[in-house]
């Protein structure tokens, strides 16, 4: 799709200078081989059955003896009782790869259970686990998934320990052939284990393996609570073939009710504590990772920060802050910090501390010697021993423990009490300086956002503020984390509201970005918003087969490639190497790095999976006409994708 008319593009600094206004204020066709066959059968290895017998097995008929019943049917099946269970937990989807060691479940799921949840038909467990993480951030309720054996458990494991890292609850369920009997083959010898969750358990919150439907139901209720209670965290539930396809002989079965505790809250002295400390601080600062759940924790934090006219440093695990308040300000600010508030931050130790990759790795301070750290949140409570997700280790002055939205108003509280009217008045002077500085930090960010404005490849600026034009009047949202694409957005765009940005991964794995916001996709869908996803080349490759889920689930998604063409982070860690070697020729750090020889044409990719697609877009003038056809079919119901060539970064 190319355009060459003028009118669709803006001149770069007309086009910058209303960008800095907005932030600062196919047919089957049947294989001709097939109609050359011969016409003929082979013929059948036993006879068919006639009209009787067809009917006798498939519409159960009274002439049957009770033995003959007991070889042909199953009347009250385990897995309607399962089924039961998973709806008791109000889960609307499970999203699942099938597979036959779950097939009484999956059949009552559709039959008794009405497709409640509804399935979510994935073609990897890994894609599954990815919906269900994207989707958890913005529905607020996890979603289920479902996985076949070892082999099926094995695929999901990087999705499972990205959900881990990044604290999102997913309700996982794993079958087992688990009885003597029912390992029919050498295939089901392969896909049965002993403990068949092992290789994940080490990023899962929980997990059990119950033997008896009443321990079936318990459990599930026990992991959903787990899961959703902060941490929160995926959990898992094995189970048999032999509960879900035998008919139920357990007596007296019941399901709990599903009562979710209630969130833990931080000590209130040490609160009390917290806010003084804040209130009497000649420069304090505030530092925010995966703290927001809601608009009122992104209000909560606003009222914090105006309080004590303290800037906030958004590390952006979830949308926490605005984009276009003053007090959002970059990282430098913990400089002249006396005290700094760590608020639901995975890594501490780096807001205080800096090693630098290089060959010494020096170590240097980013703060005051007598700095005062106070940390607020969950992230002491949960880590495992041997994946090290846990960071490096920081003492603080107070460390406070509890959730910290939940407990973010009774620091509010604190605060107010402790300042004193010329406290306030001394406090307000600081508006001044915090809104220059804001102010000449998005001049700088336009400035940057001019640099290859006309080049080609296109530039990740060029890129992120043309689709800003076309959606900055939409009721939008982005679904990718924006590191490899400059955080232009985040840089440029006017976010405000908690459910415009949707984090990063957690764990860091590839394979994470197209899947997850498919899943959060799905939960937009409900409130009508056009859902966008920035998504890397290579990290695409790992599971394209989303699209043809979104497809088939008709979820409108708006995927952009950002395609460099390489696995451009790596690249330059090679380059790294070289440079501290001082060895190497142009082009000598290419293989393994980039991703050309053939170029991957995504737009192929795409149109085969079912959704609409343009590109490769190779020039900055073809740009706008493509994404705003891109945006017409997802505002239509349908997802799209535009394949883009860009500059690395």
């Amino acid at each position: 799709m190319k355009s060459k008319k003028k009118k669709n593009t803006l001149g770069r600094r007309e086009f910058l200078a209303g960008a800095a206004v907005t932030s600062i204020t196919a047919p089957f066709i049947e294989n001709d081989a097939n109609s050359q066959q011969p016409n003929t059968l082979e013929k059948p290895s036993a006879p068919l059955p006639n009209s009787t017998q067809s009917a006798m097995e498939q519409e159960n008929p009274d002439n049957y003896t009770k033995e003959q019943r007991a070889g042909y049917f199953i009347d009250n099946p385990g897995s309607d009782f399962m089924t039961d269970v998973v709806k008791a937990l109000n889960i609307d989807y499970m999203a699942i790869n099938c597979g036959s060691s779950f097939r009484g479940f999956h059949e009552s799921i559709l039959n008794h259970g009405g497709n409640k949840p509804e399935i979510l038909n994935c073609v990897h467990e890994e894609q599954a686990v990815a919906m269900a993480h994207g989707y958890a951030k913005v529905s607020k309720k996890p979603m289920a998934v479902m996985f076949h054996g070892t082999v099926g458990i094995q695929h999901a494991a990087m999705a499972v320990y990205n959900a881990y890292a990044d604290r999102v609850p997913v309700i996982v369920f794993a079958a087992d052939h688990d009885h003597l009997d029912d390992r029919t083959s050498e295939v089901k010898w392969a896909h049965a284990a002993q403990d068949p969750l092992s290789p994940i358990r080490d990023y899962m919150k929980w997990d059990d393996y119950p033997k008896t439907l009443q321990h079936f139901a318990e459990s599930s209720i026990r992991g959903y609570r787990l899961a959703t209670t902060p941490p929160m965290a995926p959990i898992g539930i094995s189970f048999g073939t032999t509960i879900q396809e035998q008919n139920i002989v357990e007596k007296n079965l019941n399901i709990p009710k599903v009562r979710k505790p209630s969130i833990p809250i931080g000590d209130l002295n040490a609160i009390d504590e917290a806010g003084k400390m804040l209130a009497e601080a000649e420069n304090p600062v505030i530092v925010v990772d995966r703290y927001a759940n809601s608009q009122g924790s992104v209000n909560n934090l606003i009222k914090l920060a105006e309080l004590l006219q303290a800037p906030v440093v958004e590390q952006m695990g979830r949308m926490n802050f605005p984009n276009t308040h003053y007090l959002r300000q970059g990282a430098g600010v913990a400089a002249q910090a006396d005290v700094i508030l760590s608020l639901e931050v995975k890594d501490t130790w780096n807001i205080v501390n800096r090693t630098r990759d290089k060959p010494d790795l020096p170590y240097s301070k980013r703060t005051k010697p007598d700095v005062k750290i106070i940390t607020l949140g969950m992230t002491e409570v949960i880590f495992r021993s041997n994946y090290q997700d846990m960071n490096r280790f920081f003492s603080a002055d107070l460390s406070i423990i509890g959730d910290g939205d939940s407990s973010l108003p009774y620091l509010i509280e604190s605060v107010s009490k402790y300042l004193t009217n010329s406290k306030k008045n001394q406090i307000k002077q600081k508006m001044i300086t915090w809104t220059e500085r804001f102010k000449s930090q998005k001049i700088r960010d336009i400035e940057a956002a001019r640099y290859a404005w006309e080049a080609s490849p296109i530039s990740t600026g060029r890129l992120c503020l043309e689709l800003w034009d076309l959606v900055k009047n939409k009721d939008w949202a982005l679904l990718a984390p924006e590191k490899f694409h400059s955080r232009w957005p985040s840089r440029l765009w006017k976010i405000d509201k908690h459910y415009q940005l949707n984090g990063d991964s957690g764990g860091f794995g590839q394979g994470y970005t197209s899947p997850a916001s498919v899943g959060a996709a799905l939960a937009h869908k409900e409130f009508g918003r056009l859902p966008i996803s920035i998504v890397g080349d290579g990290d695409s490759m790992y599971t394209p087969g989303v699209h043809w889920t979104s497809a088939h689930h008709q979820i409108p998604l708006l995927s952009i490639i950002h395609n460099n063409r390489g696995y451009h982070q790596e690249l330059m860690h090679v380059q790294r190497m070289a440079n501290w070697r001082q060895r190497g020729e142009p082009g000598s750090i290419d293989p393994g790095n980039v991703i050309n020889k053939p170029n991957i044409d995504f737009a192929k990719v795409g149109e085969g999976l079912g959704i609409w697609t343009t590109g490769p877009i190779t020039s900055p003038n073809q740009l706008r006409a493509a994404l705003r056809k891109a945006i017409d079919v997802v505002e239509n119901g349908e997802p799209a994708l535009v394949d883009v060539i860009t500059q690395p970064r």
